[in-house]
């Protein structure tokens, strides 16, 4: 098991560009785990935003953010980062890291997905 929390998010303008961070609080280490982000909008599904395998040696990214945003970790200091650039109103959204078992892969399932931060709003005006 792990603990996760996160940290970051807020209110910013379209073109913006905005940091999340997620750390384990307690638990097993975070580089035992592969790591993703998802958002969850108002009345939405929560859906996939990216993924990184346990040594951070593939990313993976849903359509819509490659380019502009970058996942990365710190298997050190058990952080996982979600870089976001190019900001749009389309990125408002609760924001959440999750951990999976490694044999799930870069998994967008988010039942794949055991282990949940608390959440943090992003909104992006326009």
């Amino acid at each position: 098991q792990v603990q996760l929390v996160q940290s970051g998010g807020g209110l910013v303008q379209a073109g913006d560009s905005l940091t999340l961070s997620c750390a384990r609080v307690s638990g097993r280490a975070l580089s035992t785990y592969v790591m993703a982000w998802f958002r969850q909008g108002p009345g939405e599904d929560r859906d996939f935003v990216a993924a990184i395998s346990e040594n951070a040696d593939r990313t993976y990214y849903t359509d819509s953010v490659k380019g502009r945003f970058t996942i990365s970790r710190d298997n050190a200091k058990d952080t996982v980062s979600l870089q976001m650039t190019g900001l749009k109103a389309d990125d408002t959204a609760v924001y959440y890291c999750a951990a999976a078992r490694v044999q799930y892969g870069l998994s967008t399932f988010s039942n794949h997905y055991g282990y949940w931060g608390q959440g943090t709003q992003v909104t992006v005006s326009a």
